[in-house]
């Protein structure tokens, strides 16, 4: 690709709209957000002027962290559909001139994974990170991030227990990957958003941390666990498939970085296409702090020929709406971010204004993050779109095209 291709590529000044599918749409009136509501929506999607749909993971999965504990990275859960239903998705949304962006799981499996499945009879740990004793590292989910098994080793869980992580020492497992990633592709989705693509390598020897509260150190400080440098060389490799198919299909790092500069590392020219610029969410409502923040990743960004991008909201933390304290900060908020040079990313619900749910009754609270960490839960950000004036989101006893929220 030439300089002029990549000025002009579209994922450099994109808006990207995230969809949780779980509670996007539900269109079989089960309940449940699925790939059949999110095909529904699609007319409203692109009315809204975006240019590409991120969708959060729909494979089969026990569902111990929503999606994010995968079982089989090459189907559908029925919960969400089926693979005919993925594909019919992708071309439609491509008919409405919609990009998919989908989400992939390098880090870890879900436990009920056939590969984990294996290692817990004992058979071909190498995939996984299983050691005689633990070291002192926390999960992120907070308690510690080793279980031990029936035999007496222990594995290592960087979440929760049920997303055991890989070894990416393991020739098989990148191999494995390169090939899900084709799979995808071959299908017809124009990207992937990569999870914790900062942590697959871990360090030689697994050091000791000698501290507590570990996941507090994540994103403002080193830690051994994350953003190691040999992730670059897989990213590095993914970079080569995805050039390897016509129509700019990217990749887009979730990476915690202790620094921009570290951050840039992961969007050089032979990397991924973007990171998520987590400074820029977890600035203050501030107009110095905001300046400091978009000013240093303007300049690390450009320093590497990436674009930068933009984000208030995810799945993952408090709708700003309710972090900045007021739907007029919120809206302030907006205009900046739309107004900077760069790709955005808009949470779904964000353009409604949405706030954080936080009185959702204690029995509906399922996130694992909160049930260890009460602080820390993610459920009051991921409750359904209120696709009408009654806050209803099932197309069930209404017209499966609604155009959208009234």
């Amino acid at each position: 690709m030439n300089t002029g291709e990549t000025m002009t590529a579209w994922w450099r000044n994109a808006a990207i709209y995230q969809v949780y599918v779980r509670s996007f749409a539900d269109g079989n009136g089960d309940g449940i957000g699925d790939l059949i509501g999110v095909r529904d929506r699609l007319p409203y999607l692109a009315g809204l002027g975006v240019d590409a749909i991120w969708l959060t993971p729909f494979y089969p999965s026990p569902m111990a962290d929503f999606g994010y504990d995968v079982a089989d990275h090459r189907d559908v859960d029925p919960l969400f559909g089926t693979l005919a239903d993925a594909k019919a998705l992708i071309d439609e949304a491509h008919e409405h001139g919609l990009r998919i962006i989908v989400d992939i799981v390098p880090n870890h499996t879900s436990s009920a994974h056939p590969w984990f499945q294996q290692a817990l009879r004992g058979e071909r740990r190498d995939r996984y990170i299983f050691r005689d004793r633990p070291n002192d590292w926390e999960s992120i989910f907070g308690g510690p991030a080793w279980t031990q098994v029936e035999d007496g080793q222990w594995y290592l869980h960087l979440f929760d227990p049920a997303q055991p992580d890989l070894n990416w020492d393991s020739e098989e497992v990148r191999g494995e990957f390169l090939s899900i990633l084709r799979f995808w592709l071959d299908l017809g989705v124009d990207g992937f958003r990569v999870d914790v693509a900062h942590g697959m390598v871990k360090p030689a020897g697994l050091p000791h941390i000698g501290r507590g509260n570990q996941a507090r150190m994540v994103g403002r400080e080193p830690v051994p666990f994350f953003d190691n440098d040999g992730v670059h060389e897989i990213h590095r490799a993914w970079r080569r498939v995805l050039d390897s198919y016509p129509g700019e299909r990217i990749g887009v790092a979730e990476a915690w970085a202790p620094t921009p500069e570290r951050l840039a590392r992961y969007v050089r020219p032979d990397e991924l296409h973007q990171a998520f610029n987590f400074h820029y969410l977890f600035a203050p409502w501030d107009a110095a702090e905001l300046r400091t923040v978009i000013d240093s990743s303007l300049a690390t960004a450009g320093s590497v020929g990436a674009p930068t991008t933009w984000v208030l909201s995810n799945h993952d933390v408090k709708r700003h709406v309710t972090r900045y304290g007021s739907l007029a900060r919120a809206r302030a908020a907006a205009l900046l971010t739309l107004a900077l040079p760069g790709s955005v990313y808009v949470y779904n619900g964000e353009e409604l204004g949405l706030p954080e749910v936080l009185d959702l009754p204690e029995e509906l609270c399922q996130d694992p993050q909160r049930l260890r960490d009460p602080d820390s839960g993610r459920d009051g950000c991921r409750v359904p779109m209120p696709w009408t004036r009654d806050g209803g989101w099932t197309d069930r006893g209404c017209p499966s095209r609604t155009p959208g929220p009234s």
